[in-house]
């Protein structure tokens, strides 16, 4: 599945992604999908604060259950960028990964390098059936490289 189009069907075809997946439709879930579907990568603050704004109101507890309740689901897939909070994407199920702007913790995805699961084969599984693999590429995204004076000691030239 990928991000789902912002469109005035979003709700109705959420609420049928919702109970296909055996979950009641609820105005919180229903808001959190909203959230993360205008801003993949979201943060929980973030998605708490949308809830909040759509709903006018909503516990901290209850967003972080439905969060949750979602990932479990593989509605929404959870990523957690080392020294960063976690972030939450409706891209699921392709097995792509992302790169991380160590400045300002900008995330993008990355499509896999050769369209399948897993994209890169270990040089020992240690016995395991290895079914994903998950990369996070680091870097200055452009943004940031305008603002900094030169690169980072150490920093690889994109290519």
């Amino acid at each position: 599945m990928t991000t789902t189009e912002l469109t005035s069907e979003r709700p109705a075809a959420d609420g049928q992604l919702l109970r296909s997946h055996g979950l009641r439709v609820t105005a919180t879930r229903l808001a959190v999908l909203d959230a993360v579907a205008r801003q993949p990568h979201s943060t929980t603050d973030t998605i708490l604060a949308h809830v909040r704004g759509s709903l006018g109101t909503a516990s901290t507890q209850a967003v972080y259950d439905v969060l949750a309740v979602l990932t479990t689901a593989e509605i929404l897939h959870r990523i957690e960028p080392a020294g960063h909070p976690a972030r939450y994407e409706r891209r699921v199920g392709d097995n792509h990964h992302h790169v991380v702007c160590r400045s300002c913790g900008t995330v993008a995805d990355v499509d896999c390098s050769v369209g399948h699961a897993p994209c890169l084969v270990p040089s020992t599984d240690h016995g395991f059936v290895v079914d994903e693999a998950e990369v996070v590429f680091w870097g200055t995204c452009a943004d940031c490289q305008v603002t900094t004076t030169g690169p980072r000691p150490g920093a690889v030239p994109a290519t």
